[in-house]
């Protein structure tokens, strides 16, 4: 994977951002090491980008990443599993609180809609796992109630923004303020910064 100084030097607006970027990382590498889960959430684009990050750590993203010789051992017992264990991909658990549908949308038609993040991690969640919160603006209203709610449960908080300060970023443990305020160019900017993270932290476990 390349280092930060190359990513920054293909995007220069995220100079200001290096010394967090990298701090990100290690939060990750920690709480995974540690045997936590990372959920993600956002709305919209930034919903999209939860459910990427998750999907660049659920399976290989730049490497293979072949099974643990022990899974490949268990799985030997079947007729068929030295196949499972060719064709499946170590994984990091991740999860966008989005991606629960019956859950969110049973909770949004009976109470605060404005909640539906914050009740998904509640119900997930246990502490030294980890939330990495993506809003543009960093105030989006259930975005920042979900970041609330990981405070107080011991989850870790990591908040991927625009470059103002908000609500998320002075709640953050991390927050990752990209050198935009404009919605779109904010999210161009957010994707090259969790892919470094997703690479980093796979060259790490991987």
């Amino acid at each position: 994977m390349e280092s930060i100084d190359l990513l920054i030097g293909r995007y220069p607006k995220l100079v200001n951002c290096r010394g967090n970027i990298l701090h990100a990382a290690e939060l990750l590498t920690e709480g995974f090491r540690r045997g936590g889960t990372l959920f993600t959430c956002g709305n919209g684009g930034s919903a999209a980008d939860a459910d990427h990050i998750v999907g660049e750590l659920a399976k290989g993203f730049l490497k293979k990443r072949p099974v643990s010789p022990k899974l490949r051992a268990a799985l030997t017992v079947y007729p068929d599993g030295e196949s499972l264990a060719d064709g499946l991909q170590g994984g990091l658990p991740a999860v966008s609180l989005h991606s629960q549908s019956a859950l969110l949308t049973a909770f949004a038609n009976d109470c605060d809609p404005a909640l539906i993040y914050a009740q998904t991690l509640l119900a997930l969640a246990k502490p030294g796992d980890m939330l990495l919160a993506i809003s543009t603006s960093g105030n989006s209203r259930n975005v920042v109630n979900a970041a609330k709610l990981a405070k107080a449960c011991g989850v870790t908080l990591i908040a991927l923004t625009g470059e103002r300060e908000s609500k998320l970023s002075e709640l953050a443990d991390c927050a990752i303020r990209v050198g935009d305020t404009e919605t779109y160019r904010v999210q161009e900017l957010h994707l090259p910064v969790y892919h470094w993270l997703c690479a980093k932290v796979e060259e790490t476990f991987f």
